[in-house]
């Protein structure tokens, strides 16, 4: 199938974005939303831990959907529930409620990342399916450069409760962009192979794939990595150092603008030197600058200049690992793209939600727990890489 791959990855970019929206937008407002519901940062924190959840849970349904009905149908669902949860969010007189709705709209936004990524597989393979998710990356990164930011915006027109009817509209948004600006890439031949029997074998069957269970690892700890950040860095960067909301939405937007301008290099340099040679590198690089930036903070450094200056690179290096890690994990699962994408999800959202998790249960105030789990989640990614990556060269060299 032939295709305009700049005007995908804009469509693709959109939709995925319209959930990362959801995460990002409101993370300025996590202090105020603690003291107007009266709830600790634990309780707060449990709003997006649900919102994880929701979207791990979610992705399992999606996948065989989409395959069985073409990859519009489910879209569409999804995005109503995500229009849905938005407004109840806003809506919500509790944190109880807040973290309900908040799981609903959770539920809803994991279709736009699921279903893109299974658009990608439709459509591309190799080094042409790495610049494809590289561009994709591209337009849904630039999420968490503006989203917190416009959240700070929108809190200095009203209160925390108009960030969720930002985020409602932007499920409109959504919906108008996949009515209108995306085409069916599941053919009806496809889709008639496809069922919740064949869906069940198709999962038992990546559950025994060591190779793909391996880069979904790799995505998944580094995904983690980044969520732990995401998920501490407005109590850290306002309470800790003392940001202000403005300011602590350029803060942590530096590292999306790292994490995309790498990202960008990987369809060019995956056609030079290979997909397999650009994540072993880019693990490389990550976990080293991971892992240094734990030493230093354990000597007692203690500087949002040092701690910035580290993660900035890092995460670039990341930028390159988890689009290539997505394309080398659905490389030999195209006639069940959607249900290996929704594997892919579930355990990439389920990881960040235990990393997160269990981050939780060691903050101190400080960033020093935060960066020791990075540097573990990343320590992860470079041991699996090792075993992954050298596992599927011998197979190969077997096979010749």
């Amino acid at each position: 199938m032939q295709s305009k791959a700049p005007n995908h990855a804009l469509v693709l970019g959109l939709l995925s974005a319209v959930g990362l929206f959801a995460l990002d937008m409101y993370l300025p407002a996590l202090p105020t939303i603690s003291e107007n519901l009266h709830a600790d940062s634990h309780a707060v924190q449990a709003s997006l831990i649900s919102f994880f959840a929701a979207m791990a849970v979610s992705q399992i349904v999606y996948g065989p959907l989409s395959d069985m009905f073409g990859r519009k149908r489910p879209l569409y669902a999804g995005l109503c529930l995500y229009l849905i949860g938005g407004i109840g969010c806003a809506l919500s007189p509790s944190i109880e409620w807040l973290v309900a709705f908040r799981f609903l709209q959770g539920v809803g936004a994991c279709a736009g990342v699921v279903i893109s990524r299974a658009v990608v597989r439709d459509l591309h393979t190799g080094p042409a399916a790495a610049q494809l998710m590289s561009r994709l990356m591209l337009v849904f990164s630039v999420s968490p450069i503006l989203a917190p930011l416009a959240g700070s915006i929108v809190t200095t027109l009203g209160d925390w409760r108009l960030i969720f009817w930002v985020m409602a509209a932007a499920g409109l948004v959504g919906l108008a962009v996949a009515l209108f600006g995306l085409e069916e890439t599941r053919p009806a031949e496809a889709r008639s192979e496809s069922s919740v029997a064949s869906a069940l074998r198709s999962y038992s069957m990546l559950l025994r794939d060591p190779y793909y269970l391996g880069l979904v690892f790799i995505a998944s700890f580094g995904m983690s990595s980044y969520m732990i950040y995401v998920a501490n860095s407005s109590f850290i960067l306002i309470e800790h150092y003392g940001l202000s909301p403005s300011f602590y939405s350029v803060v942590f937007s530096m590292n999306a603008v790292g994490f995309i301008g790498m990202s960008q290099m990987n369809g060019w340099l995956s056609r030079k030197i290979g997909l397999r040679k650009v994540i072993r590198g880019a693990v490389l690089g990550y976990a080293g600058m991971m892992v240094a930036l734990a030493l230093v903070m354990s000597t007692g450094t203690d500087r949002l200049e040092v701690m910035a200056t580290f993660l900035f690179a890092g995460y670039a290096f990341l930028g390159m690992i988890v689009p290539t890690a997505a394309v080398l994990a659905l490389e030999h699962h195209g006639r069940i793209a959607g249900t290996a994408s929704a594997m892919m999800g579930t355990i990439q959202f389920i990881t960040s939600a235990i990393v997160i998790g269990l981050g939780g249960l060691f903050v101190d105030g400080t960033a020093r727990p935060m960066v020791v789990i990075i540097a573990l989640c990343a320590s992860v990614v470079f041991v699996l890489s090792l075993f992954v990556l050298r596992s599927r060269e011998r197979i190969t060299a077997a096979a010749e």
